[in-house]
């Protein structure tokens, strides 16, 4: 998948324009502020109507979010109404959310419970399983860890990788964290007010990141240095 000249302005001000291709999965990297949410909601249609966006996207399948693309936001625990049990977020046939509750190891009598009674990590697979439930060919992650504790987050990104394994759907994970970047991309694209800084294979650019914000990144996640093999 290549999405070329996607250009985001704002009163002739252009917020973001970057190219990259998802050809496995790739990590959109960059501090708060860089365009990455922004990337996000371009690709869903989101953006703000008063933003202009104009992209080219080449690709086997349509761009439709809720069909052809997954989402899994940022914060699981704002992503369901609090109020509503699970089985009354899921509008698909039982028989399917079981098949799914199954591939994201969650128990099925997790649906007669309202999201306040589940962990954090137990919520994110709902919004997987939710995610997951269109078929998608494309899986958008908006920093789906970031709320999560260390060990639920690596569990999380172990269980990412295994479905996208049995799926096939392409990765696009957005996020500032390097290292759960590592663990789940094969590409990593830099981005930094709006524009792509580096890009490459996730192995090249962490042990010989060719630009100094690249190198602050990875200092800043990597302290102890261990990702380099």
């Amino acid at each position: 998948m290549k999405v070329s000249n996607l250009d985001i302005t704002y009163k002739d001000k252009t917020l973001v324009n970057i190219d990259f291709d998802i050809n496995s999965s790739l990590a959109l990297v960059g501090q708060s502020g860089s365009g990455k949410s922004l990337t996000i909601k371009a690709l869903l249609n989101m953006l703000p109507q008063e933003m202009k966006l104009s992209l080219q996207i080449k690709s086997g399948f349509e761009l439709a979010a809720g069909k052809t693309i997954g989402f899994v936001p940022q914060n699981p625990f704002t992503a369901l109404s609090p109020l509503t049990k699970i089985k009354d977020q899921i509008f698909i046939p039982f028989d399917e959310i079981k098949e799914l509750f199954k591939q994201v190891n969650l128990d099925i009598s997790l649906l007669q419970r309202y999201p306040p009674e589940l962990s954090g990590g137990q919520l994110q697979r709902v919004v997987i399983a939710i995610a997951l439930s269109s078929n998608p060919k494309l899986l958008l992650l908006d920093e789906p860890t970031t709320a999560l504790d260390p060990q639920t987050r690596t569990t999380i990104i172990d269980l990412l990788k295994d479905l996208q394994n049995r799926f096939g759907f392409k990765v696009l994970f957005v996020t500032h964290d390097m290292s759960s970047a590592q663990l789940l991309c094969d590409e990593i694209c830099v981005i930094k007010n709006g524009k792509v800084i580096e890009s490459g294979k996730m192995a090249d650019v962490l042990n010989d990141p060719q630009n100094i914000y690249t190198k602050t990144l990875i200092e800043a996640n990597f302290a102890n240095r261990k990702y380099r093999e």
